[in-house]
């Protein structure tokens, strides 16, 4: 079971207008930075510059590959479910 917690970013005013524009009407940041993403784009490509350290996003990166990781696991266990079915 994936738990869905909040969890608060800051961001330059820059940012935060760019991300205003970006989101569809009704839709939340999350939304809108998840929508980002998975068509391709990258969280630095609306997060602007220098709103993030290197060591960080190295942070970031190493808990989505983990997530990524959980992500795989659980589909390869929904199939062998599904097959032994």
């Amino acid at each position: 079971m994936v738990k869905n917690v909040a969890k608060t970013i800051a961001v330059s005013d820059e940012v935060y207008e760019l991300l205003k524009r970006f989101k569809l009407p009704g839709e939340s940041f999350s939304d809108a930075i998840k929508r980002a993403i998975k068509r391709g784009g990258r969280l630095m490509d609306i997060a602007g510059t220098k709103t993030i350290t290197k060591e960080e996003w190295e942070l970031v990166e190493k808990a989505m590959k983990k997530i990524r990781a959980i992500e795989i696991k659980k589909k390869k266990e929904l199939i062998k479910k599904m097959q032994s079915e």
